[in-house]
């Protein structure tokens, strides 16, 4: 941390947020740069030139990383209002979590708003058990908490919406399965208006779409902008690790990809509960929006 007195100790809350430099950590920090000063905002991030622009708008840089609890010891202070991005490597998030919430409990933090998994404790995919184990060290450490269980992002999709357009077709094992999915954006919005907003200590979100769509839906949509006729190819668990094996995917990727349509096919990952769009006092993004957003990218 840069400066010799911490804003802390002058009565301003400072607002964190880890893995600033993320596709959803980026989108927080943009959004709270609109409702609150650059000089209260700080990013935890690893490398400081990745955070380069971050800092150019008056940012705080905090280096940390999740591997090394020593670093996360300046990640916080007493009285921040923390946002909490889930690390990204399946199997290695326990030790890796429970080091961070072992850090924002020694500083004192006034908040840490983590963003964990639909359905929370009550989720039976293998991508939840992190979450679930983290949520339960959060609430052992006794911190201030708000749990932000995040459903799908329609990016999940949009993102590999060029090999889609260039095969004509989307293969899974979700079956007829509905995704209530959501933009990035709008968990980003979620995250800010609990950082910035009262009450929300001690709560848990089941943050969703207010629409939920199946992968033939998502074909037409799609069809219907791109103007090229696109099939869903719904395949059984069986046939689909056969397709992704021979894509030359990994195993441990492969084994994720079909737990995650097995949860689609069971109804997982379709709830609606309004929470997202009261959160962020909007509807979520449409489907539709996400799709053009992608073929204009």
């Amino acid at each position: 941390m840069v400066g010799h007195e911490h804003p802390a100790t002058k009565g301003i809350t400072m607002y964190v947020v880890t893995g600033a430099t993320g596709s959803l950590g980026r989108l927080v920090v943009r959004q709270l740069l609109d409702r609150v000063p650059a000089d209260q905002v700080a990013a935890v991030v690893r490398d400081k030139d990745k955070a380069a622009d971050l800092a150019a708008r008056g940012v705080e840089l905090r280096v940390a990383d999740y591997d090394d609890p020593a670093s996360l010891r300046g990640a916080f202070a007493a009285g921040d209002r923390v946002l909490f991005i889930s690390g990204n490597e399946v199997g290695r998030r326990a030790a890796q979590h429970q080091a961070v919430v072992d850090a924002a409990k020694d500083a004192g933090v006034a908040l840490l708003a983590y963003t964990s998994v639909l359905g929370g404790p009550k989720a039976d995919f293998d991508l939840a058990r992190d979450h679930q184990y983290t949520e339960q060290a959060i609430i052992d450490a006794g911190v201030p908490h708000t749990f932000l269980r995040n459903g799908w992002y329609t990016e999940v999709y949009t993102e590999s919406l060029g090999q889609v357009l260039e095969r004509g077709a989307l293969v899974g094992s979700a079956g007829r399965g509905r995704v209530a999915s959501a933009a990035r954006a709008d968990y980003a919005a979620a995250a800010v208006a609990v950082l910035t907003g009262e009450g929300h200590e001690n709560k848990a979100y089941e943050l969703s779409g207010d629409v939920a769509w199946d992968l033939d839906e998502y074909a037409a949509e799609v069809s219907r902008q791109s103007g090229k006729e696109i099939t869903y190819r719904s395949v059984t668990p069986e046939e689909h690790r056969e397709i992704l094996t021979a894509a030359g995917l990994p195993e441990p990727v492969v084994a994720l990809l079909l737990d995650i349509d097995g949860a689609i096919a069971r109804g997982l990952l379709a709830g609606t509960s309004g929470e997202l769009s009261r959160l962020i006092g909007r509807p979520t993004t449409p489907l539709s929006d996400s799709v053009a957003a992608a073929l204009r990218s």
